[in-house]
């Protein structure tokens, strides 16, 4: 055995910090790429948002996307019950016109839905002009939790719609 591989420690990795405090093999800006693909979704989401805010909301609480000239619900049609979406269009147009509680009673996730709608177009717009790295930041906080628990709001918003529609709510 050497006599010098005895005394030798692994060497403490140092890390080099920059003018702002951040640690340099650390990204504080986003890629150009990823910044357009920021602003593409911010864009998206603000003109969904303009969309929704143009209708008027039905106030039967569903059918407010026949005014895009979609035809009705074929569920409703074939079984006077919801489908899983029924309501997310009047949801988004009440979100739009900041009637969150009207947004709510159209359809929970609906109105979960166009508060993150929301949130996507300030977020991606923030991080397509300023780099930040806040929007891959929020996205990698999603993962199986809470993708089954966003599932379980979905059912739940859901079998909400169809009490609403039979009348017991």
């Amino acid at each position: 055995m050497r006599e010098d591989s005895l005394n030798t420690y692994p060497k403490a990795r140092t890390t080099d910090f920059g003018s702002d405090g951040w640690a340099a093999s650390a990204p504080s800006r986003i890629e150009a790429k990823v910044r357009l693909m920021w602003g593409g979704i911010a864009v998206a989401a603000l003109s969904l948002l303009i969309v929704a805010s143009i209708l008027k909301p039905a106030s039967e609480g569903l059918g407010t996307h026949r005014q895009l000239g979609l035809p009705q619900c074929g569920w409703i049609s074939a079984a006077n019950m919801p489908c899983p979406t029924c309501g997310m269009t009047t949801a988004f147009s009440h979100a739009a016109d900041g009637n969150l509680l009207g947004s709510f009673r159209a359809q929970p996730m609906g109105a979960l839905l166009a508060i993150a709608t929301a949130i996507a177009v300030v977020v991606g717009g923030w991080s397509a002009l300023s780099g930040s790295t806040l929007g891959p930041f929020l996205v990698g906080l999603f993962n199986a939790r809470v993708g089954w628990m966003l599932l379980a709001f979905f059912i739940a918003a859901w079998i909400w719609k169809i009490m609403v529609h039979k009348g017991v709510l």
